[in-house]
């Protein structure tokens, strides 16, 4: 309960004083748990769904928290958002876990504070800092399963006398698990400080990434023969495209000054540049044509605040935010030999202004109360309020009840407005922004020692005017404001010890969510048919899609006094729903539901320290090599014939890794 989170307020505060719920890692977690990714680290924590299409070596990952998709949940890395504008998400595969020195997921509306996109909470990502009187080297390599290896290393120390220094490097290589699943990444980062006192402390962090991948997209019937077109492969019975991959080079630069020169003032600002740039190579099997596409994003943006602190117990937060976004958007069409026959150039410069207050007051240890508001403007579609409010109980020091009620809101993205129009996508410009509520009430409390920890929270939310690409009656996918969605739930979790060197983790989430969307239930059957086809629907509300209703994940620690840390790791996910409109005859057209088994897997990981300096470990994840799912998809054959398919999940595989730290 007495944890420091910076993350719920901007300014530092203990666990029993901030009103929402919160999951904190921090490097020890990270290394104990054996994870690969920020994903697979917080998968199933409470609230946490950790999504990804398919056990191949680039696939997206995103976190959803509390049922949101995953727009609805903003990361940032330093304080800075790192979602892709163009997209709205976090591919948080991307970020590697050496250079984390801690993780704070903020549970409930953060819009307050944190604008579009934190509708179902923030997940903050604070990289590592050199330490004084201190020298970190640890360089590291592994090899596993897929023909996957790693190289690390890291470096951070104080240079010269206040400014100190912390870098990191790694490059990463697989060949998946099945065709076209390959990935090349190398990363580096550099966080650069200069500490001079509490009035004054100064960070500039960049980062640069560079990766290329296959898509292989779903895996096609079993029996689907491989197929040719002008001597190029472009499926097999494993990967429906054989010719699609991608290329991402994201950079990041933030420049931060803070302190708090006086007991009743304390400020921080900074400035950042962020440089996105993927490139798709995609053909089709059915002519061989294709695209190749060029998508960039440059954000350029400042924010800052200041505390005050005018009399005892009370604060008040005062902060502004800019943020300056150039989309562009290059397609070049590819004949049915690969060759580019042309090119078109979409541009759009967008920008968003917002301004904030929040206002705590203590007026006994029993009692905190919070009150806020944001207004947030827009460049397309105007301005939004979003008032939050809040209520601390602390009926005695080591407890806490938490109520929150916020509005949160989400704008399109480049993507959703201004997408070029081809024969079967194209942008709207007249979309509204999706807005809605969410309110969290958490019980938090700590038994005697600290070696018992409960969490429980009853949480509901809603979205009004979703956001979804359909189909319109020419067959061309535009994104459209819906009526919404909406969801409940409850979270719980327990830590019990150390006792004798085990440490054991359990937590449960039970989720109801709903949504509402068209159901098609046919076309016209007039003789002959209407081309293009009359489409007809009803708006109904149904469990959302991909949605689980229940999470699981226990965890169990062993930490010896010779070296030895031993984690054993289980995971449930429950079946899932997905919806898909589909022509049987036609011009029949209805919406069908599948269904996503629920399945278990469980992981192993083992390291041990060897002579001080030396750190060998071994991480096995599924380690009963289940049989999932995670999303499905269209696989069209040379035919034009279309089959509804699955996404594989990841099967069994081993890892080993022996370090070096100094």
């Amino acid at each position: 309960m007495d944890e420091v989170v910076v993350t719920a307020t901007k300014i530092p505060e203990k666990r029993k004083d901030i009103p929402n719920a919160v999951i904190i890692k921090d490097e020890a977690d990270i290394q104990a748990s054996g994870a690969k990714s920020i994903g697979e680290l917080l998968a199933n924590e409470p609230g946490i769904d950790w999504r990804s299409y398919g056990n191949y070596g680039g696939a997206a990952q995103e976190i959803q928290i509390r049922g949101m998709r995953g727009n609805g949940t903003q990361v940032l890395v330093n304080g800075v958002d790192v979602n892709s504008p163009s997209l709205g998400l976090a591919d948080v595969g991307k970020i590697p876990l050496n250079s984390i020195e801690r993780i704070e997921v903020i549970k409930g509306s953060g819009s307050l504070l944190y604008g579009s996109g934190a509708m179902g909470g923030v997940v903050n990502i604070l990289t590592k800092r050199p330490d004084r009187d201190k020298v970190d080297l640890k360089i590291g390599a592994g090899y596993g399963s897929q023909d996957t290896y790693r190289l690390w290393a890291e470096q951070g120390m104080f240079a010269a006398g206040d400014f100190g220094y912390y870098l990191t490097a790694n490059r990463a290589e697989t060949n998946g698990f099945r065709s076209n699943s390959d990935l090349r990444q190398n990363d580096v980062s550099l966080n650069l400080v200069l500490e001079k006192n509490e009035a004054f402390d100064v960070r500039l962090y960049g980062d640069y990434l560079d990766r290329t991948y296959g898509m292989p997209g779903v895996k096609p019937p079993r029996g689907t023969a491989a197929y040719y077109r002008n001597g190029k492969k472009f499926y097999d019975d494993e990967a429906a495209g054989l010719l699609d991959y991608s290329e991402d080079k994201d950079g990041h630069m933030v420049l931060e000054v803070k302190g708090k020169p006086l007991p009743w003032i304390g400020y921080a600002v900074k400035g950042y540049y962020t440089h996105m740039e993927n490139h798709n190579y995609n053909r089709y099997a059915y002519n061989g044509t294709g695209n190749e596409n060029w998508v960039t994003n440059e954000v350029k943006g400042t924010d800052g605040h200041v505390d005050l602190y005018p009399f005892a117990g009370a604060t008040l937060l005062l902060g502004g935010e800019y943020k300056d976004f150039n989309w562009k958007n290059e397609t070049r069409p590819l004949d049915s030999f690969g060759r580019q026959t042309g090119k078109t150039t979409s541009r759009a410069h967008l920008y968003t202004r917002g301004f904030f207050t929040e206002a705590q007051y203590r007026p006994s240890d029993v009692w905190k109360f919070f009150a806020g508001i944001r207004r947030e403007e827009h460049s397309v579609f105007g301005s939004e309020n979003l008032p939050l409010f809040g209520l601390i109980i602390n009926p005695w020091p080591d407890a806490a009840l938490k109520v929150n009620h916020g509005k949160h809101f989400l704008a399109p993205t480049p993507n959703d407005l201004y997408w070029p129009a081809d024969p079967y996508t194209k942008g709207n410009p007249d979309l509204k922004p999706e807005t809605g509520w969410h309110t969290d009430v958490t019980w938090e409390q700590t038994f005697p020692r600290n070696k018992v920890f409960t969490a429980v929270s009853y949480f509901r939310w809603d979205v009004d005017d979703k956001i979804q690409w359909e189909p319109d009656a020419n067959g061309v996918f535009s994104p459209i404001n819906l009526a919404g969605y909406e969801a409940q739930g409850i979270e719980a979790e327990i830590k019990i010890g150390p006792f004798y060197g085990l440490t054991l983790g359990l937590s449960y989430t039970y989720l109801d969510a709903e949504e509402e969307n068209r159901a098609y239930t046919r076309q016209d059957y007039g003789w002959p048919p209407l081309f293009p086809p009359d489409f007809q629907y009803s708006m109904v509300t149904r469990r959302a899609a991909y949605t689980p209703d229940v999470l699981f994940k226990g965890d169990l620690t062993y930490q010896s006094d010779f070296g030895l840390t031993a984690t054993a790791t289980v995971r449930y996910v429950s079946d899932r729903v997905v919806y898909h409109t589909e022509t049987t005859v036609y011009p029949d057209t209805r919406t069908a539901t599948y269904t996503l088994d629920s399945y278990w897997t469980a992981d192993i990981m083992l390291e041990q320290r060897i002579k001080q300096h030396y750190v060998f470990s071994l991480a096995i994840s599924n380690l009963a090599d289940a049989d999932y799912d995670t999303h499905m998809g269209n696989f069209y054959d040379s035919t034009m014939q279309g089959f509804w398919c699955r996404y594989p999940g990841a099967g069994r595989s081993i890892f080993v890794g022996l370090t070096y730290e100094f």
